[in-house]
């Protein structure tokens, strides 16, 4: 009997799966939004599923497959588009869609298990308090909070509230390690950045304590505008106004309105730059007053108050990661870049780019983010692929000009972030995972404490491919 033999033997009195398609859908997430993950990863695919239902369950498993040599993939719902869910070396993949109850809410806080999709939990802080999540994903209907926060950054939301990683926006995690004997932590303060946006590779999140915000019928605006310049303003002027509630504010360069989005596009022309806002109701009354000062822009769409035939639907399902995604609907040949425009000259730098790549091949995507309290904004940049090889040209133009890149083309914590260990997250992981079965390959200095990032990181022990 084989060493994966022998953990799904001890583990099947659980909810395993042994449908093979299942495991394969199971074995995915969204790195086929880059072609160089996609020609790399695959081929990947776990020998088993587990549903663990409780904590109980997930120390089990973890402690079996410790025992067995078993690498354990810990997942959500497989939105992340960084290879983060994928498991390298197969094992078993740990899938924690039963993990859904909310243990408590009230004004200004909640406890969930991490399984809940962010827009159940939502509804449900909704009801029970009145507010909802600072900032969910774009994918917020189908993406679960455990996976958002061990897989994501920010998003929408964080033209208010800035990024997952600020003060404030986790209050604790609760986490459970895979040793011989697997301990349950709960982090919090400085504790926490050992875990968050960690990819699950030095614990399992199993129980998250966040902050909420006052809910709102959130009223989705969509303006445009020849003038990108004024399009960026705009942008960063409603996200500076104090007296004006915003939950996202992006940027989409033209053609992206007219050519993928589609329920835009009957109302924008090829040249028109547009600007997708979620306002609170009662902040509509300013934001009227504000765009009758600025002729240069015109406001084409709101959800309260329209005469379109069909609802282009949630407005922040355009921004952030959705733009790339409706665009490849159109376009296959589209990828992206990760860019952070910094404060404050944010606007300075995206112009520079717009002039690097005046032929179309890089299209402006930008939101509204806080950063330490400024304004700027991040980019979700589209770019039409070519080769691997023009694609790095095209990173070192943004990074000679002083536009910092988290890179989706990598699938390790350190290519896709600012490339050097993360000492918090590491000594953890020594600790929490000394086997280093957790989700393995996803963090270089683990496996290659010298590696110079001059070339992307090819995990050794990965699966390979059948010919």
């Amino acid at each position: 009997m084989t060493h994966i033999d022998a953990a799904k033997a001890a583990l099947a009195h659980l909810d395993i799966e042994e449908n093979p398609n299942a495991i394969t859908a199971a074995s995915r997430d969204f790195f086929w939004y880059s072609p160089v993950l996609k020609k790399r990863l695959d081929h990947l695919r776990a020998d088993f599923v587990v549903r663990p239902r409780s904590e109980a369950e997930v120390i089990e498993v973890l402690k079996t497959c410790y025992a067995h040599d078993v690498p354990v993939t810990t997942r959500g719902a497989g939105t992340g588009n960084y290879g983060q869910a994928m498991p390298m070396r197969g094992g078993c993949v740990m899938h924690l869609r039963h993990m859904t109850a909310v243990k408590s809410c009230e004004p200004g806080r909640v406890v969930v298990e991490p399984g809940c999709l962010l827009k159940d939990l939502d509804a449900f802080c909704k009801e029970q308090a009145g507010h909802e999540l600072r900032m969910v994903s774009s994918t917020w209907s189908t993406a679960t909070i455990g996976g958002f926060i061990a897989g994501g950054s920010g998003g929408v939301g964080s033209v208010t509230w800035g990024s997952l990683r600020d003060l404030g926006n986790i209050i604790r995690l609760r986490v459970v390690t895979m040793e011989e004997e697997p301990r349950v932590l709960e982090f919090t303060g400085e504790e926490l950045a050992r875990v968050s946006h960690a990819y699950g590779t030095n614990g399992i999140i199993t129980e998250l304590e966040l902050p909420l915000a006052p809910a709102y019928d959130w009223t989705g605006v969509f303006v445009k505008t020849k003038d990108f310049a004024a399009a960026m303003a705009l942008a960063e002027d409603l996200a500076n106004s104090d007296g004006i509630l915003l939950k996202i504010a992006s940027v989409y360069e033209a053609p992206t309105a007219k050519s993928y989005f589609q329920r835009v596009a009957p109302f924008v022309e090829d040249d028109d730059h547009l600007v997708g806002l979620m306002v609170a109701p009662q902040s509509m009354a300013g934001l009227v007053t504000l765009l009758a000062r600025r002729p240069e822009v015109e406001m084409i769409y709101r959800s309260d108050d329209h005469d379109w035939p069909r609802s282009p639907g949630l407005v922040f399902e355009y921004g952030w990661n959705h733009t790339t995604l409706r665009a490849l609907k159109v376009d296959p040949t589209i990828t992206y870049l990760q860019v952070r425009y910094g404060y404050p000259n944010s606007k300075e730098l995206v112009e520079q780019m717009r002039g690097s790549f005046p032929d179309g091949e890089v299209i402006q995507h930008l939101e509204a983010i806080r950063m330490e309290g400024k304004v700027a904004f991040a980019g979700l940049s589209m770019v039409k692929f070519t080769t691997e090889e023009r694609l790095e040209e095209i990173i070192q133009i943004h990074e000679d000009a002083g536009a910092l890149i988290f890179n989706p083309h990598r699938y390790t914590l350190e290519e896709g972030g600012r490339q050097h260990a993360d000492n918090r997250q590491l000594d953890f992981k020594r600790e929490a995972d000394p086997k280093g079965l957790l989700n393995p390959g996803k963090m270089v200095t683990w496996d290659a404490p010298d590696w110079d990032y001059s070339r992307m990181y090819a995990y050794p022990e990965m699966m390979e491919a059948d010919d």
